[in-house]
C-alpha cells in the first residue's frame, strides 16, 4: 500500500480492516476518485467526466448553468456548455434512469440497471394510475415508432390542465415504459425529456435484462467504491439509490478493500487501485453544483470536509441561512466557502458569500472571475459578504482578476 504510511490493526477476523487511513488521506483518496485532485482528463473531456462518476445527476434549476453542465465544468475548467450536451446525447453515449436521483448515466450500465426495472415491472405501477394502462402504453409504443423520438408535448400533453402532478394519461404511460425499460430518455430538449424506444436508442449488445439482480448489484457497488475511492456502507448504497442490504449482499464478492478510517464511525471499503499511489497533483479551485457527487451525501460531506451543506432552494426564504442555490467553494482540497449566484446582464451577482478566513478570499474571487467568464459575464458583484469585513479584500481581487 503506498498511500501515506498505513498503519496495520490488530483485527484478525476476515472481514475486518486490516488497513487504517488517516482522515487526511481519506479526503484525498475521495478527492482523486471524483476527478478533483491531478491533471484533468481534457481530451477525455465531458464524456470522460461521466465514465469516471458514473453518474451526473440532472435538476431543474439553472443559476449559472443547469447541474449536469456544472459536473464537468468543475473538474475541466470552463469547457463549453454546447459541447457538454453533446458529449452527454450524441451518438447514443448515456441514457437518463433512475440512480442517485434522475441522472444521466453511460450506456454502458444499461444492463446494469436491469434489477431496478424488473423491480418496477414486479410492482405493476407508479404512484399514479392509469385508467387504461394497456391501451395507453400501446398508443406511445406506436406514435414513438412511427415518429419518434419525441417530447410529452409532441405526444399529446403532459397534464389534465390542473397541478403539475396531475398528469395525463399519455405522461404517465411514457414515464412507466421508461421506468421498465421499453422507453428512453435521449437527451433533454429544453430541458423536456426526450422519448424514444428502447430499441432503437439503445446498442444492440447492450439491450438486454440478461444479467440478474445479484450481477446488477455488484456492479453497481464496485462502481461506487471507484467512483468514492473510500466509502462506507452507506456512501456506497446512497451513490445509485441501493437498499444497505443489497449492498450486504454483494461486498464480499467485489473486491472493495476493507478499511477504517480515523474519525469515522463506522468501517469503510476503498477501491484497491486508490491505495497504490498516494494521491497527488493539482487542487481544483472551484464552485460545485449542491448536486456534485462529491457532495450529493450531506452525510458524507459533513464527515469528510468537516462542512454543512443544504441545499435550501425548497427552504422558504425567511428560514434559508446560505442563499437559495448556495455552491460550496473548493480550494486547496478543503470546501472553504459559498456563493449563492445570480446572473444580471453580464454581471455575475454573488447574493450571499461567505468565506472561512482572509486566506480564503483569493480562492474565492478566482472562483467567481472564472464561473463569470465561463457564463459569458464580463463583471462580479457581491451583495453580502460574510464575515463583512473581508469584503474590501474581495473586491480587491475581484478587480484585479478582471484587470
Amino acid at each position: 500500500m503506498s498511500v501515506g504510511a498505513p498503519r496495520v490493526c490488530c483485527m484478525t477476523t476476515a472481514h475486518r480492516p486490516a488497513l487504517t487511513l488517516s482522515a487526511d488521506e481519506a479526503r484525498r483518496i475521495a478527492l482523486r476518485a471524483q476527478g478533483l485532485l491531478g491533471a484533468p482528463d481534457r481530451r477525455a473531456g465531458a464524456r470522460g467526466v461521466l465514465l469516471r462518476l458514473g453518474a451526473v445527476q440532472l435538476d431543474t434549476i439553472s443559476v449559472l448553468a443547469r447541474s449536469h453542465e456544472l459536473v464537468p465544468y468543475a473538474r475541466l475548467g470552463p469547457v463549453g456548455r454546447e459541447a457538454v450536451e453533446s458529449a452527454y446525447w450524441t451518438g447514443s453515449h448515456s441514457f437518463e434512469y433512475w440512480s442517485h436521483a434522475a441522472c444521466v448515466l453511460p450506456v454502458e450500465e444499461w444492463p446494469h440497471f436491469a434489477f431496478r426495472r424488473r423491480a418496477f415491472r414486479a410492482r405493476g405501477h407508479r404512484w399514479h394510475q392509469m385508467a387504461d394502462r394497456e391501451g395507453s402504453c400501446a398508443a406511445v409504443r406506436e406514435r414513438l415508432a412511427a415518429d419518434g423520438p419525441l417530447t410529452t408535448a409532441d405526444l399529446g400533453g403532459g397534464r389534465n390542465g390542473g397541478e403539475w402532478w396531475d398528469w395525463s394519461e399519455t405522461k404517465i404511460a411514457v414515464e412507466w415504459l421508461l421506468d421498465i425499460g421499453e422507453v428512453v430518455v435521449t437527451e433533454r430538449r429544453g430541458w423536456k425529456r426526450v422519448y424514444d424506444l428502447a430499441e432503437r436508442a439503445i446498442p444492440g449488445e447492450l439491450l438486454h435484462d440478461d444479467l440478474d439482480d445479484h450481477t446488477c448489484i455488484r456492479r453497481l457497488v464496485r462502481q461506487a467504491g471507484t467512483a468514492l475511492g473510500v466509502a462506507t456502507r452507506a456512501d456506497l448504497a446512497d451513490y445509485h439509490r441501493l437498499k444497505g442490504e443489497q449492498v450486504d449482499a454483494v461486498l464480499a464478492d467485489t473486491d472493495l478493500v476493507p478499511v477504517e478510517v480515523a474519525g469515522w464511525p463506522r468501517s469503510a471499503w476503498a477501491d484497491p487501485a486508490a491505495l497504490e499511489q498516494t494521491p497527488r497533483g493539482r487542487h481544483r479551485t472551484t464552485l460545485l453544483s449542491p448536486f456534485d457527487s462529491l457532495i450529493w451525501d450531506r452525510a458524507r460531506t459533513e464527515r469528510v470536509f468537516g462542512f454543512t451543506h443544504r441545499l435550501e432552494a425548497y427552504v422558504p426564504r425567511p428560514r434559508r441561512v446560505h442563499g437559495y442555490f448556495a455552491m460550496p467553494l473548493l480550494a486547496g482540497g478543503r470546501l472553504v466557502g459559498r456563493v449563492d449566484p445570480a446572473r444580471e446582464g453580464t454581471t455575475l451577482v454573488a447574493r450571499q458569500l461567505s468565506v472561512r478566513g482572509r486566506r480564503d478570499v483569493e480562492p474565492m474571487a478566482r472562483a467567481l472571475r472564472e464561473a463569470a467568464e465561463w457564463v459569458g459575464c464580463d463583471a462580479v458583484r457581491v451583495e453580502r459578504c460574510e464575515p463583512e469585513e473581508l469584503r474590501e479584500g474581495l473586491e480587491t481581487e475581484l478587480k484585479a482578476a478582471f484587470g
